[in-house]
């Protein structure tokens, strides 16, 4: 009893309340902002890895970022990053953060299917498919589950078929060798259901953007329902982003 005691005091409390405002200690990238300072666009343009920066006006975008900081790091008055780890939204083009703004990232609800606010608002099942992943967006979505995030309080559950799933959670870039496996997935699940991706490289490819080892061309086929950014994506980014998606906190 007592060392129990003592590892509670040691390690505080685990269990979050409330994951809307609970605040995320420790070196973490959220959300960045992008200053109007001027500076030389071509040299921080290429200092990212993964050509999430553009500019004319500068812009990043977070379904390629790898939230590596480096931009950060050499363009101080340019750009830094909050701790804001509300990054999810169905909309695409609300992943791209512009010089001057400071607007949260959030779902559009005016486009999101009914049949997803009609079904799936009360209990959502998923499906995660690691597509040629490197693990790191896989264990952040095993730790929505613990006794910290604990997601299935809201009703949102990872489940072993797809039989069984509302919909499909993608990580990694797609390989070549998993392109069918998530076509074969996909099929399995039954309608209404839901494509989510979680992490740059399921989104944009990230690192592996271009190379002949990846087949995204399933993504083409289907409308992507939720994108989770993240280098790897945080257990309070997915959560966020799933019950923002079917309007659970509201």
């Amino acid at each position: 009893m007592f060392d129990n005691i003592k590892i509670v005091f040691h390690q505080g409390k685990q269990f979050i309340p409330n994951v809307q405002t609970a605040v995320v200690p420790g070196i973490f990238r959220g959300r960045p902002i992008i200053s109007l300072e001027k500076v030389n666009e071509d040299e921080l343009m290429a200092i990212c890895p993964t050509e999430a920066i553009t500019g004319n006006p500068v812009a990043i975008h977070l379904g390629k970022c790898t939230f590596c900081g480096e931009c950060a790091r050499c363009y101080p008055e340019k750009i830094t990053f909050t701790k804001d780890y509300k990054l999810a939204s169905n909309d695409p083009e609300r992943l791209i953060i512009r010089e001057g703004e400071n607007k949260a990232v959030e779902v559009n609800p005016e486009t999101v299917r009914k049949e997803i606010h009609r079904v799936l608002g009360r209990s959502l099942k998923l499906r995660q498919i690691s597509a040629g992943g490197d693990n790191s967006c896989e264990m952040e979505l095993n730790a929505t589950n613990n006794v910290q995030f604990d997601m299935s309080r809201f009703g949102i559950d990872f489940v072993a078929s797809p039989r069984h799933a509302d919909g499909i959670v993608i990580t990694g870039p797609i390989s070549k060798n998993m392109a069918e496996a998530v076509q074969i997935c996909y099929d399995a699940t039954p309608d209404p259901k839901i494509i989510v991706l979680v992490g740059t490289d399921a989104i944009s490819g990230g690192m592996f953007a271009g190379s002949p080892a990846i087949d995204r061309s399933f993504l083409d086929k289907y409308p992507i329902d939720l994108y989770i950014p993240g280098n790897p994506a945080h257990p309070l980014t997915i959560v966020n982003g799933l019950l923002d998606l079917t309007r659970k906190l509201k």
